[in-house]
């Protein structure tokens, strides 16, 4: 129980710590509304579970040991990332979406971005086979309980994110002009090609 404690303590700090998917959610919840969202949110929650099984699985220690896999995983992501800020710099938003749509295609469209966004972030992988171990309790299954320190980290982020979307609704009403629209269109653009350089200059 002290292991679980400490790790859910943890956990939630790294939650709430602004990174690139609390900029992907919030920018969704904003600018296109609730469901759009929260689609966001479960690809980014599927991705921390891919990730955790397969570090459970022992595939993140073998991406942490190979400079190739990791490379190529990296630089996909990367790749990723910049094609997805010069689409928000380039393209940009002219005003709020204010039609909830709850067509599938959409649903599917920004789970995939948020999944992918997190699949091909090996840094992810690289920070799970680092972190999860330091709580597992002693004389438990590693690979369980890994997974589950996984889950918990998932659910507690998915937790976050829902409290943001839920507090993106006096942005959406601040956030009413087109200026304003194309404004966080391209920020967020920007934090996503910042984000992509970064990646791709990084190393093990």
């Amino acid at each position: 129980m002290t292991s679980l404690l400490a790790f859910v303590i943890a956990a939630s700090l790294l939650a709430i710590t602004p990174g690139l998917d609390t900029a992907m959610v919030l920018r969704t919840a904003t600018l296109e509304g609730p469901r759009r969202a929260m689609s966001a949110m479960a690809g980014i929650v599927a991705g921390c579970l891919v990730w955790g099984g397969a570090v459970a699985l022992g595939l993140g220690a073998l991406l942490a040991a190979s400079e190739a896999a990791y490379t190529a995983l990296r630089w996909a992501g990367a790749a990723y990332l910049i094609w997805l800020g010069i689409g928000l710099i380039r393209n940009p938003r002219q005003a709020l979406d204010t039609v909830e749509v709850a067509a599938g295609s959409h649903r599917q469209n920004w789970f995939a971005r948020g999944l992918l966004t997190n699949l091909l972030n090996p840094k992810i992988g690289i920070f799970y086979v680092s972190f999860l171990p330091q709580f597992v309790p002693e004389g438990a299954p590693v690979s369980g309980a890994i997974f589950l320190l996984a889950i918990i980290h998932a659910g507690l982020s998915g937790l976050w994110f829902g409290c943001l979307i839920a507090a993106s609704a006096p942005l959406r009403r601040i956030l009413s002009r087109p200026a304003a629209v194309r404004t966080l269109n391209r920020l967020t653009g920007g934090i996503f090609i910042a984000a992509g350089a970064k990646l791709a200059l990084s190393r093990v």
